[in-house]
């Protein structure tokens, strides 16, 4: 077989592959989901090389009068913490996060406590957050959780977005993980707006997060 038919072969399987892709996450363009996902992997990578060089996840050194600043926690509150030898191998398996998600309701009430919230809050408000996700290694441990808002944006569904981006890419070799924990805890934000509509609005459709259903 000769390289012109290769090439029309390819693109012709490629095309099918993202019309498929666009059906699923209804996208206007079925080259859409391709070409944004290979710009916004190439930028989020220049993010983490940029940040997570002079990032390290510190230890938790105060416990009241915590301060939301805009998106983030604040950080001597919830700098993050990650479970002791956590890896891809355990990380990327399917329903991984039910097998370690344990906050009980007396540690959220600490949690809100700390940040000055009532607790509990209406329903899709706020949720008690994980900073560095499950599904990425983070952990239960108190250091680890702040009270998110779904307002104003970008708020917890926002996060969810960036969550599901980077625990994909992690998954698929492209980010390393403790990159990829260190980005988050530092500035999950500069990834979310590193990342297209359309990109945004397959991964909102493919996770569903439990508060849009209410």
């Amino acid at each position: 077989m000769n390289q012109k038919i290769i090439r029309t072969t390819l693109t012709i399987l490629l095309f099918i592959t993202a019309s498929v892709y666009s059906k699923v996450f209804n996208l206007e363009n079925p080259r859409d989901y391709f070409s944004d996902r290979a710009v916004a992997s190439v930028e989020v990578s220049e993010i983490i090389a940029s940040s997570s060089k002079n990032y390290s996840i510190e230890q938790r050194t105060k416990t009241s009068n915590c301060k939301i600043n805009g998106s983030f926690p604040d950080h001597e509150c919830t700098p993050g913490a990650v479970f002791e030898n956590v890896s891809t191998t355990t990380i990327c398996v399917t329903g991984y996060t039910k097998t370690v998600r344990n906050v009980s309701s007396s540690i959220k009430r600490k949690v809100y406590e700390s940040y000055d919230v009532l607790y509990p809050q209406p329903t899709g408000t706020y949720e008690c957050d994980h900073l560095i996700p499950l599904g990425l290694g983070g952990s239960n441990s108190i250091a680890n959780l702040f009270p998110e808002s779904a307002l104003p944006n970008p708020g917890f569904k926002e996060k969810d977005v960036v969550e599901n981006y980077l625990r994909t890419e992690v998954c698929e070799g492209r980010i390393d993980l403790k990159d990829a924990q260190k980005q988050i805890a530092n500035d999950w934000v500069a990834v979310y707006n590193a990342l297209s509509k359309d990109e945004i609005k397959a991964l909102k459709e493919k996770y569903m997060n439990w508060a849009d259903k209410n």
